[in-house]
């Protein structure tokens, strides 16, 4: 069989099995099976696929269709432009987090500070883009700090990045310029409503709170102007219906210049927070 012939027969069954976007994951996971980048498999696909290969793509294949997200089977999701690897103990990095590294790096900033940092993909992105910068990332979940200091030397940034085991800012000493987070804010009603890949495969303590999803925020909130510096920024990730109401959160705290951040398609995604400069 060739690489054409597998990537149309794994697409086949993936669209029967209702999966969307199935030839996007056919190319996946066959250039996973392959051993190949994603931009190369292309060049491949005339070949016969090699005899080690065709029970790689079979397991793959098997672990998609129970709606393992793509990320999961192949270990890796490509973010901001750089590699981060993926396991089924860290919420998988979306595009709209993206978002939030390009508000934060608008500022500058030599002391980074990132809540609940999961694979480190934000802390790492914007340490990545600001070669002078330094930062922590803290997570309550030890399997995700694993994963976070992996990356961190995959990356290059082993002297720059520090992770800490912390619930939030309670194990968390001094000042920083900026202060990031991507917390859970999904309310506890809408967990039934996603899609499987989430509710059956990502750590649901990456997910949700519970409640009406915004007991992270108002954490953060009442933690983290302690551990800014005078006229740093708290920078957080929202879900596209709660800029009202973390928007009111940051105001109760005190914190000033607040505003509100699109994504791509238009919808509210980060919220900005400054301390006062005095």
């Amino acid at each position: 069989m060739t690489g054409a012939e597998a990537l149309r027969q794994t697409a086949r069954v993936l669209s029967n099995a209702g999966i969307p976007d199935a030839m996007s994951d056919a190319r996946a996971l066959l250039a996973h099976a392959l051993g190949l980048p994603p931009e190369r498999l292309t060049l491949h696909l005339p070949e016969p696929i090699p005899t080690e290969a065709a029970p790689r793509l079979e397991a793959a294949l098997a672990a998609r269709l129970t709606r393992q997200p793509v990320a999961q089977i192949i270990g890796r999701r490509l973010f901001w432009g750089r590699t981060f690897i993926v396991t089924p103990d860290v919420l998988d990095p979306r595009p709209e987090t993206e978002i939030l590294v390009a508000t934060a790096l608008e500022y500058p900033f030599v002391k980074l500070l990132d809540l609940g940092t999961g694979t480190g993909c934000i802390l790492l992105s914007l340490l990545a883009d600001r070669p002078m910068s330094q930062g922590t990332g803290v997570d309550v979940s030890p399997q995700a700090l694993a994963v976070a200091t992996k990356n961190a030397a995959a990356l290059g940034l082993t002297e720059r990045a520090r992770f800490l085991h912390s619930d939030w800012c309670k194990s968390v000493t001094g000042r920083f310029d900026l202060i990031t987070s991507n917390p859970p804010y999904i309310a506890e009603a809408e967990m039934y409503g996603l899609a499987p890949e989430v509710r059956k495969h990502e750590p649901h303590l990456a997910l949700t709170p519970g409640g009406d999803g915004l007991d992270a925020y108002r954490i953060i909130a009442a933690e983290a102007p302690a551990r800014l510096l005078p006229g740093g920024r708290l920078l957080v990730e929202i879900g596209p219906t709660q800029a009202l109401a973390v928007t009111a959160i940051f105001a109760k705290t005190g914190l000033e210049n607040i505003a509100v951040r699109q994504d791509l398609d238009g919808r509210d995604r980060v919220v900005i927070g400054q301390k006062a400069a005095t």
